[in-house]
């Protein structure tokens, strides 16, 4: 279990550093310096932070990260690394986190859609839109409802700056879960 954390810790930097860099490819993009950011921002970003989350040095919160899109001017979505370049995906693909009998992890969970559509606060944005990739990834638009597999639940976790468990309390404290339902008709 100890491990386990470790390799998850461990997943979460290379995840901050690759949205680190995707933070200053925009940036750059935009032909914005760090001190230009700075003012632009009214100062709400200062130079220093910014390159400490270029860097991945911190962590970059969803708020922050929705009100540095409005800044760029490019969707929120923009400032987060592709899925390819995700290295939470690629180590779970190589079999990080996986249990010592070497099974995938089978924790899931079930999400309302249409709750979350009506949800309020700062991660209903950035989650639909998480969500939303993993729809057109499985071509699943039933619109409804969307189970989470335990990899996904990682990556969201990382991205909520929360561990999995934290995130699922947060869901649950939202009303988003639903039981799951067996193929019996059973929650459970």
């Amino acid at each position: 279990m100890a491990q386990q954390g470790i390799l998850e810790d461990e997943a979460a930097a290379r995840y901050a550093q690759a949205v680190g860099s995707r933070l200053r490819a925009v940036r750059r993009q935009k032909r914005l310096s760090l001190q230009a950011v700075e003012k632009a921002s009214g100062e709400e970003f200062k130079a220093s932070v910014l390159g400490a989350y270029e860097r991945g040095e911190r962590t970059i919160s969803v708020p922050r990260l929705q009100r540095l899109a409005q800044i760029y001017d490019v969707p929120v979505d923009q400032l987060l690394p592709s899925d390819s370049s995700n290295p939470l995906n690629r180590a779970s693909q190589l079999g990080a986190g996986r249990p010592a009998n070497g099974s995938r992890p089978n924790r899931k969970i079930t999400i309302d859609l249409v709750r979350l559509n009506e949800a309020r606060g700062p991660e209903r944005d950035l989650l639909r839109h998480f969500l939303a990739s993993v729809q057109v990834q499985r071509q699943d638009f039933n619109g409804k409802v969307l189970t989470i597999r335990e990899d996904d639940l990682r990556v969201m976790a990382s991205m909520f700056g929360r561990n999995v468990d934290a995130l699922i309390s947060r869901f649950d404290e939202l009303g988003l879960l639903l039981p799951m339902v067996h193929a019996n008709g059973k929650s459970a």
